[in-house]
């Protein structure tokens, strides 16, 4: 919280968008290179592309690893000890030409690539499938006008939620969804019209629904802007949200994310400036942090060479997986160099 660095992994492979820290003190995180080699017979040119998950401990030894040329940006650790993960799959063509929106002609080689889950346990079986070409209604769920027809979704969130169903966001369509488990069926779908190609949508404690409105192509003005809104699922009305003043002075395009914290605050990652900031329910930003590692990684390629971050999460000092782990001294001269230019207390935090 002060700007210090007390962890830092030399990973195995090229690390490709999500990583989590569990309660355990490892990290998962999906990869951008496997371990060896594997055979695909197709694989899409989409964004956010992985080939697997990888786990290792604090010492960056690989504990548990799942190769998937398929998996697709973000996963996440069962409350069963299984893993959720996001990967791309194949539309059927016959579905995929009744699929309305986005460019005319941009398919992939002429083929739509859509987004599914597998949950996989340790010891790599999948024991249950979900496809959104099986579920998704080709006239309602519409891609976005500006949007090539190469992907159908673009899935960006796995949420496994207490009531065992599945917390999704499609940035294609506009759309946040909740998929109900046992049957695959949609119990809840809102955006289009309200957000543009959102991120990382999570439960509240409260029931609503919080998430990163990116703003990109959004109709309603020809000035982009980013937000994070609160909605309730039960209404669709939004209760809360945060935007800049002015609004264009806060805007990432892609990527990004928000978590509400045990102090009622919420933090906000705006992707493509690497910046992390925290903010009251009245706006007020309180607590800001700008990565200061700069690199051409093959995540944003398009954006050159950039700070940017996929996502960022508060892990608090009672956090099981951090306890008796934090050491800041083994960090000495990047801490000399990096912490306090990165790091700014907007203010004495009452919070």
């Amino acid at each position: 919280m002060e700007g210090q660095f007390v962890q830092r992994w030399k990973l195995p492979t090229v690390p490709r968008d999500h990583a989590v820290l569990l309660p355990n003190g490892n990290l998962l995180y999906a990869t951008a290179t496997q371990l060896h080699q594997v055979e695909a017979t197709s694989v899409p040119r989409v964004w956010g592309l992985g080939a697997g998950l990888l786990e290792v401990d604090w010492d960056s030894n690989l504990i548990w690893k799942y190769i998937d040329l398929y998996q697709n940006h973000t996963f996440c650790r069962m409350g069963n000890g299984n893993t959720m993960i996001l990967r791309a799959t194949i539309v059927p063509y016959d579905i995929a030409t009744q699929v309305k929106g986005g460019i005319p002609g941009t398919e992939d080689a002429g083929i739509m690539w859509t987004d599914g889950f597998h949950e996989v346990t340790p010891a790599g079986e999948v024991v249950w499938k979900w496809s959104a070409a099986d579920h998704l209604d080709p006239q309602i769920d519409m891609i976005c006008p500006l949007d090539r027809r190469n992907e159908w979704t673009h899935a960006n969130s796995c949420v496994a939620l207490p009531s065992d169903n599945i917390l999704t966001c499609f940035r294609n369509t506009h759309t946040i969804y909740i998929i109900d488990k046992a049957t695959g069926d949609i119990n809840w779908r809102w955006g289009p019209g309200e957000i543009a190609h959102p991120h990382d949508p999570t439960l509240l404690d409260n029931g609503n629904i919080l998430v990163f409105d990116n703003g990109a192509h959004r109709p309603s003005t020809i000035m982009s802007y980013s937000r994070v809104v609160e909605v309730n699922p039960n209404t669709n009305k939004i209760e809360w949200e945060y935007k800049a003043d002015p609004p264009e002075s806060f805007y990432s395009a892609v990527m990004s994310g928000c978590q509400r914290l045990p102090n009622g605050n919420t933090l906000i990652c705006e992707a493509t400036k690497g910046r992390v900031f925290e903010v009251t329910t009245d706006g007020e930003i309180v607590w800001e942090f700008v990565n200061p590692f700069y690199s051409y990684h093959p995540m944003v390629v398009p954006l050159g060479c950039n700070n940017a971050l996929f996502r960022a999460y508060r892990y608090g000092p009672e956090y099981e997986g951090l306890k008796g782990k934090l050491d800041p001294q083994k960090f000495g001269l990047v801490n000399q160099l990096y912490g306090p230019a990165a790091f700014r207390l907007k203010k004495e935090r009452k919070h």
